[in-house]
Formats: structure tokens, C-alpha cells, sequence
């Protein structure tokens, strides 16, 4: 299960096809701090989102879930919608506790 972060256009759940994908919002997670949110997602294999600081702030060794980056000029859906296709690609080799950046 694929987790968006608040942060993303939940139009980009409709961009990643054959996956579940959820988004914070659906969740009820809205607002909930970095630490408290990765808690909140151990059901999920992949956390996707364009804080760049999470990977700073957050020690993700020894979690079940990867965190894919979105670098694009901004959270947009026309920004976001061009990494996809990367994304796609990516979510098939994704090993746990790992981070990506997507540029």
C-alpha cells in the first residue's frame, strides 16, 4: 500500500495505477508530526512526499516502509505528474527503510 503524504494532491493517487494508495487525509492523519505519522503508516510499504527534511529529521532503519522524495518545482499535479512514470518504476524494486529522491 502506497501512503501520499498531506502535502501531495490527492489527484496523484489517480496516477499510480494498480497500487492502493491512500492519502493522509483518507487516514485521518492530517496534521500529525513526521515521527508520529511514520508510526502511524508501519501498514504501508511506501510513503511518498516532497519534504525534503523528513529523511533529515527521521531515522528510518529497522521500518517496513520506503519513502520516495518528489523533487519538482512544486505540489502541483502538473509539477508531480511528470516523475511519475519514475515512481511507477521504482515501486517495483522499493526495498524497506530505504529513500528515494525522484528528480
Amino acid at each position: 500500500m502506497v501512503l501520499l503524504d498531506e502535502c501531495l494532491p490527492t489527484r496523484l493517487a489517480r496516477s499510480l495505477p494498480g497500487h492502493d494508495v491512500r492519502t493522509v487525509r483518507q487516514m485521518n492523519w492530517l496534521g500529525l508530526s513526521n515521527g508520529r505519522l511514520l508510526d502511524a503508516a508501519a501498514g504501508f510499504d511506501l510513503f511518498i512526499t516532497v519534504d525534503k527534511n523528513l529523511v533529515k529529521q527521521q531515522d528510518l532503519a529497522g521500518r517496513r516502509l520506503a519513502v520516495v522524495v518528489l523533487r519538482a518545482k512544486s505540489n502541483k499535479i502538473e509539477d508531480l505528474s511528470a516523475l511519475v512514470p519514475r515512481v511507477m518504476i521504482l515501486l517495483a524494486d522499493l526495498q524497506p527503510g530505504t529513500v528515494t529522491s525522484v528528480p
